[in-house]
């Protein structure tokens, strides 16, 4: 059995010269902005459950509005990448100006709700006109845009479960958040905002590269 010096076995040296390549780890830390893209993406959502949770509507939309300015001025201010916060500062935005027009907090949730169903939508579609997003995403983030996965009949028939996967849990757990905000549980869907956001995406996003990974590995081997 051989195996792929681009992919080394666990535990395995790579060899001398040869080029860093990120581990699976890394790989997955590096798409979801690291553990601070992570940590902050959650912090604005989190102090509004909290705020809405303990006082009232506008001083959570006030708090969540402003961290998420700061954690875009502090990125700013320190050099980094800032297309996280700014995503992020958009949707509570949009957020904000719905729950403020109509005075309910549930509404401050809903922009996420339909973004999920859409991609969702997204991902049925794409697997329908034979390009699965997830094939396409990855060589995007891991191949520099190249289409060598669409010749290779595993990778492909791989790529397109896994988009059936990504859709199945996206409709899932916004139907779980859409059951919440017509019940009209505004806490609840609150902590299921967070708690079926940046963990529920970075489990999945890991699956995928482990078992991408395995494939290629594989079909390497039994060259």
């Amino acid at each position: 059995m051989t195996v792929d010096p681009q992919h080394p076995s666990d535990g395995a040296d790579p060899a001398p010269g040869a080029p860093h390549l990120p581990t699976f780890a890394e790989q997955v830390s590096q798409q979801l902005g690291g553990w601070r893209g992570m940590v902050e993406a959650g912090i604005p959502v989190s102090f509004f459950v909290v705020v809405n949770w303990v006082w009232s509507l506008r001083p959570a939309l006030a708090v969540s509005v402003a961290a998420a300015l700061l954690l875009a001025l502090v990125r700013t201010m320190q050099g980094r990448p800032v297309r996280y916060a700014v995503n992020g500062l958009i949707g509570i935005a949009i957020g904000a100006v719905l729950a403020l027009r109509s005075g309910e907090a549930r509404d401050f949730y809903l922009p996420g709700i339909l973004v999920s169903y859409g991609y969702a939508a997204v991902m049925v579609g794409s697997v329908v006109v034979r390009h699965p997003l997830v094939g396409w995403l990855w060589s995007v983030m891991f191949t520099g845009g190249r289409s060598d996965w669409r010749h290779d009949p595993v990778l492909r028939r791989t790529l397109t479960w896994l988009t059936l996967v990504w859709a199945l849990v996206w409709c899932l757990k916004v139907t779980a958040q859409l059951w919440l905000y017509l019940a009209d549980l505004e806490h609840a869907l609150g902590v299921a905002r967070i708690v079926l956001g940046a963990p529920v995406f970075a489990l999945m996003l890991a699956l995928t590269i482990w078992i991408v990974q395995r494939v290629q590995r594989r079909a390497v081997a039994t060259v």
